[in-house]
């Protein structure tokens, strides 16, 4: 029996992937989060063989939840549904240590067999995930593989129109520190200002520009 967590922040998700994965022999779902410290307590608390995670979550991402529950339990499988298609977010969720990423254009019986195949311990690759991954690595780097997933984590909100002070409250950390990452991340992207980091953000797929805003 594959034992199942759900992380996503819509319970109506949680509550159609629950019905799906339970009407299947040998899955069961024993636990939903909506948020990444709801994740890392379920984990301890459920001890599940595959995490299936949203990347968009109340507060901290799922790129969080990710590196939180694996530190709380390294024999995790956990695969990735989520509607981000852009290399940023996911190299950042394979190098925070996700096994598989899918995105949720994919068909319930490609959940399934992902869920399946990952916790036999295979790499799961939507095609159009598997298309990116090739062609960062024939293009070399992509533009945020030098930045750690807690820096990417601190530009994603960023962008999404974060000020210091709310990305301190949902990481849980002090405004002073949040302002330090953001330094750093614009040194590392050779930005001079959060106009440009936006810009920048927006070419890679990490947000969209309105005309106002280009």
């Amino acid at each position: 029996m594959i034992q199942i967590i759900l992380v996503d922040d819509h319970a109506v998700v949680r509550t159609g992937y629950r019905r799906l994965l339970d009407a299947e022999p040998g899955l069961r779902v024993v636990g939903e989060a909506a948020r990444a410290d709801e994740a890392n307590a379920l984990v301890l608390r459920t001890a599940p063989d595959v995490a299936l995670v949203d990347l968009s979550l109340r507060g901290s991402s799922g790129i969080e939840a990710i590196r939180g529950m694996l530190a709380r339990r390294p024999a995790l499988k956990v695969l990735v549904l989520s509607m981000h298609e852009d290399a940023g977010h996911i190299t950042q969720a394979l190098r925070s240590g996700a096994h598989g990423y899918l995105t949720k254009h994919c068909e319930p019986e490609e959940v399934i067999d992902g869920i399946r195949r990952i916790a036999l311990g295979k790499r799961v690759f939507s095609p159009e995930v598997a298309q990116i991954l090739a062609e960062e690595a024939q293009g070399g780097e992509g533009a945020f593989a030098h930045l750690t997933p807690r820096e990417f984590e601190v530009l994603r909100l960023r962008v999404q129109g974060g000020s210091a002070s709310d990305i301190a409250s949902s990481m849980q950390l002090s405004p002073k520190t949040i302002l330090n990452y953001l330094t750093l991340i614009r040194q590392k992207l050779d930005v001079e200002n959060d106009f440009k980091l936006l810009q920048l953000a927006a070419r890679h797929g990490l947000m969209t520009l309105h005309p106002t805003e280009a």
